[in-house]
């Protein structure tokens, strides 16, 4: 039985806003406080702001390219599987851990579902927080980007999406956070 793949909701505002390329050129330096942003947190129901997390934790933010409900960006795919995975073990060091992505609240809903995620996915259909973090677009969805910053804001650790390396590894971030 031949199966087609769902491309409804793909060809939407913000496919057009996003189509055209712009690449991740990023100007945040190590040690500036980064930009505030207050999204909706489909997981638990809540707004989050960011600036709530100050003098509180460190956090973790992972920009994630998802096209649809039903379509990830393939070289996202895994490492949204593997933050979930070890979403614990960035709690345990106190630390939270924020997936954004660009899909709406209710395509948001059902990733969450779907993937059956433990941690905060925060939907940015505007895309205004993927535009202050700079972190690039193409084809229809902006381009991954991964960064930790500590109690107070600041940024201790950037990643941004190249062809030869696309999200850091949890590994990475996890070192990054320890040295916190």
């Amino acid at each position: 039985m031949l199966t087609s793949t769902d491309f409804s909701g793909l060809l939407n505002q913000r496919f057009f806003n996003n189509f055209l390329p712009i690449p991740a050129t990023n100007t945040l330096a190590k040690g500036m406080i980064t930009p505030n942003f207050e999204l909706p947190d489909v997981t638990n129901g809540r707004l989050i702001k960011l600036t709530d997390f100050r003098r509180r934790r460190p956090v973790v933010l992972a920009f994630t390219r998802i096209f649809t409900e039903k379509q990830y960006c393939p070289l996202c795919f895994p490492h949204i599987k593997a933050l979930n995975e070890q979403y614990e073990a960035f709690l345990d060091r106190d630390v939270e851990l924020l997936l954004i992505t660009s899909t709406d609240p209710k395509q948001s809903k059902t990733v969450v579902k779907d993937l059956g995620l433990k941690m905060p996915l925060l939907s940015d259909s505007s895309c205004k927080s993927f535009r202050d973090y700079q972190t690039g677009q193409a084809l229809g969805a902006p381009l991954p980007a991964q960064f930790v910053l500590n109690k107070v804001g600041q940024l201790r650790y950037k990643h941004v999406f190249s062809f030869l390396d696309q999200n850091a590894s949890i590994e990475t971030l996890l070192s990054v956070v320890d040295r916190l």
